[in-house]
Order: structure tokens, then sequence, then C-alpha cells
């Protein structure tokens, strides 16, 4: 069993045998769960977060009567990799070939719900679980059999066992029908960008028709609830409601930043929880398999580095509870093979994130970060900045990039190479804009964190830092399969 000291999102785990799931409420009775996760949707775009313009009641009902999380992140900012690290509870980087996208899941790896499962649970899934890829056994149901929605796996359980449910959604992923944001009421003007991007209404309306299909995920949920209060289940489910990663946008999705890999996150369990509580702790989306086991009784698996929840969530204060959840670390093997020919690799990097600074080091400064500009030259044919999601914003960014500094700079920041290191100094730049990594006066804080990260790798067996990459299955990350075919990236004009 690995033993992790836990100087961020690791403890020391013990695996201690109870009884199945009977151990796990008072009153005999384990708790269902119902696991909400929308596909990129990225913090602070919820109403509980102080967004103006986006409307997410269901969100924010969920915030007064749980808990916010302020500080919630993924293991990696892309699909696959997040939700095998969420589904698993361990970070994405000793998933094998499943720390990239579009992969393999491995055989030798189990699931929460698999777990649950076996001890009782009746699990089921619907939307987007884990993906996109395959199962190493492709009849495996990693997060449940597949129903069409939440109410027809309700009418078909057996109403005497507890339930885990797994209801995702392929919103807000793109593409969005252009407009549909404004359409829909939204002030365009009222969008806040973020400040790597210049001041364009082009962005506003691509971010409006973004906040459209966030509102729609937020009323699949708000069904889901209405339907637990019809049958009576409210009390004794517990409810998260959360995000793969980042927005699909430039310098978000698939990128270290918090634009990336800082996630929305609320957990409500009427029973339990003291309700509208905000935390400032640091948590990761690993920690949420090893909770749910927590909740329903069972030992915590010896291969998650993950740890629970329940700790904090049992408290009935707000801020930070743990004195030992004050940073979080996470990382980024390959998304899509964008990088010249012949190289098949992404751009890997590890982050570690405090409430005063964040420290990124990218493994191959050499190569593109979110994949290379020449698309004639490139692995994937056509395959143009291939890590970002195309859309206006990408599209105006790079095709406005010498109107003037502002717009040379967002390009820069979105698009541009980048050194080993980099180090954000947030309590003077909270949007993460300004790289001080040569400045000598934040050596000593450099080193610290430097450190710090480095221990969490080894403790975790981060084959990245071990062994140049090499997993224990003999491959390369940058080497096993991408099954996603050849994506078409049509270039700016």
């Amino acid at each position: 069993m690995l033993v992790f000291r836990r100087l961020l999102s690791i403890v020391a785990v013990i695996a201690v045998s109870v009884p199945v799931v009977q151990a796990a409420a008072d009153d005999g009775q384990p708790p269902n769960i119902l696991f909400c996760i929308a596909d990129d949707w990225g913090w602070p775009h919820a109403g509980a977060y102080g967004d103006a313009v986006v409307k997410t009641p269901t969100f924010d009902g969920l915030a007064r009567q749980g808990v916010l999380f302020e500080h919630a992140y993924i293991s990696s900012p892309s699909c696959t990799p997040s939700r095998g690290a969420i589904l698993t509870g361990q970070f994405h980087w000793r998933l094998g070939g499943a720390a990239n996208l579009w992969s393999v899941f491995p055989d030798r790896l189990g699931t929460y719900p698999e777990i649950l499962a076996k001890a009782g649970y009746v699990t089921g899934r619907t939307g987007k679980a884990w993906g996109p890829g395959r199962p190493e056994t492709k009849a495996r149901d990693l997060a449940g059999k597949n129903f069409k929605n939440f109410a027809a796996f309700i009418e078909q359980r057996d109403p005497a066992k507890p339930f885990c449910f797994w209801l995702g959604s392929s919103d807000p992923h793109r593409p969005y029908k252009a407009g549909s944001g404004k359409r829909s009421g939204m002030r365009i003007d009222e969008v806040e960008l973020p400040a790597c991007y210049p001041d364009s209404d082009v962005i506003r309306s691509d971010i409006a028709d973004y906040y459209f299909e966030v509102q729609r995920f937020d009323s699949l949920v708000g069904d889901a609830l209405k339907r637990l209060d019809e049958i009576g289940l409210s009390e004794n489910t517990i409810v998260v409601m959360t995000g793969d990663h980042g927005f699909p946008f430039p310098r978000g999705k698939s990128n270290l930043y918090d634009l990336g890999a800082r996630v929305p996150m609320v957990v409500r369990w009427p029973a339990k929880i003291a309700a509208d509580r905000v935390l400032t702790d640091f948590v990761s989306t690993t920690d949420l398999a090893p909770t749910f086991l927590e909740t329903a009784g069972l030992p915590v698996d010896q291969e998650m580095t993950g740890r629970s929840l329940v700790p904090i969530l049992s408290s009935d204060a707000d801020g930070r509870i743990s004195d030992d959840r004050d940073a979080i670390v996470f990382g980024k093997e390959r998304h899509v093979p964008g990088q010249l020919a012949p190289e098949t690799g992404g751009y890997p990097s590890r982050g570690i994130r405090t409430d005063e600074f964040l420290l990124i080091r990218n493994f191959h400064p050499e190569r593109w970060p979110n994949g290379t500009p020449d698309y004639q030259q490139a692995v994937i044919p056509n395959a143009w900045f291939a890590d970002t999601d195309n859309g206006p914003t990408k599209t105006y960014i790079v095709s406005n990039q010498d109107r003037d500094e502002q717009h040379r700079l967002s390009y820069e920041l979105c698009f541009g190479m980048r050194p080993e290191i980099e180090f954000y100094d947030l309590r003077s730049d909270s949007e993460q804009i300004n790289n001080v990594a040569s400045l000598s006066k934040y050596s000593e804080q450099i080193q610290d964190l430097s450190a710090r990260l480095e221990s969490v790798l080894r403790e975790s067996d981060d084959p990245r830092l071990l062994n140049n990459g090499v997993t224990q299955d003999g491959i390369n990350f940058d080497d096993y399969p991408y099954l996603g075919g050849a994506p078409k990236y049509p270039r700016a004009k």
C-alpha cells in the first residue's frame, strides 16, 4: 500500500476492514450517491461564485443546502484522464495510457462504481461517463450500466438497495450555436473577460454561448433533484455537482492555470452535512472516490491517492477546515497529438497551487504548449493549435495577433512557447498572467514549492518524473495510441 506524507492532496490511507454498506449511516441505511458532471465546465462560471451573467439556480441552490468548494481542482485538464482519475481516485499519471485523451482504460484499474456494485449498490449512468476512449475489456461498464436518463434508472432500480448514479452531459462542450447566449437574453457587454483575452465582443458572445450550455446542464441536474424529492430520497442522497476541467477556450482546457484546472463543485447530503457553508480547503476530484467509499462504510481502495472529504464535510465550520489542505497538485500528459511531425507526444507538465502561488513545471519546453501553429507539418494533418478547441475566441486571438500590443500579448499567453518553470504570485496576479520565475526574490518560494511538488510526484510513482515517461506497462506516455483519428482543425482566415 502506498503511504503518502500528505503535503498536498494526499494523506496516509489505512484500509480498515468494515462491514459492507450497512455501517455507513446511524440508521443503518447507507447513502445514495448522485454524481453530476458537466463536460468542460470551469470555475468560476456559476452564480454562487459571483458570475453575474450565467444563471445556475440548481448549483446555487445546492450551495445553500450543502457545501460550496472555493478550491476544487482536477487531476488533468483533459476529458479522458480527468474522468479516469475521478473514477479510480488516483492521479491520472498512475493510469497508464488512460493518462491521455482518446485512450484505453486498463483492466488492472478498478472504479468506485464497480466497488460499490460488489458491495450491494445499484449502479447506473447516463450521458458522458469515462471517455473518450474504450475500456480494455470493451463490455466493461466503468461507471455503471447505461440508462436513457436518471428517471429511467430510478424506475428500474431495486428500491431495497442504495444506488450510485453518474449523471453526465456533453454540455458545455463545443461546438456552440453562434449567438445562442445573446438570443437567450444574455447581455454580452456584461460578460467579464479573463485578463488573458483582448477586449472583444466576439469573445464575449462566444463565452455567452458557453454559458447557454452551462445553464442547460444546470437544468438537467435540477430535473434529477426534483425526481429525488418526488420519491423521498433527497435526505439521504449525496449529491455532487462539478465539471471535468476548465472551459474550452484558449489558456483554459488543457492548461494548468486556474482557467483549465479549477472547477465548480458543491456537495449536499442533508442527513449528514451542515448546510450553507463555503470551504477554502484545496480538494481534488480524485478525493471523491474515497469519499463515496467511506460514506458507504467500505474500506478505501489501497491504490487510491485521493483522500476522503468526510472529515471536512462533517465539520460545521466555514473556511479552511484542515491545515494540511493548503495546496493541490495536478498535471497534464497528451491531449491531442498536435506537435510537429514526427513527434507524437503532448505537452507534459505538472503543477502545484497554494493560496499565494502557482508553480508549473513543463517537462518539454521545446514543444508547443497548445500544439504547433504549422498545420502543414503537424503530425495530424491540418492540426492547428490542436490542444485548444476550435471556436470564435481561438480564431479571433490568432487572426488579430498583430493588431496591437494587447492582442499580441494575448496570443503569446494563449499559444506561445513557455519556459520549463512558470511561477505566478497570486497575491498580486490572481489571473496568472505574469511569470516571475526569473526574479531572484522568489527563489526561496520556487525552491520550496518545487520540492513539495517533487515529493508528491515521487511518492505517487509518477513515471514522468521517475522514468522519463515510461509507465509500469513499459510504454512511454507519448507512445500510447491515440484512438480519436484525425480531427478537423480549420485554420483562422
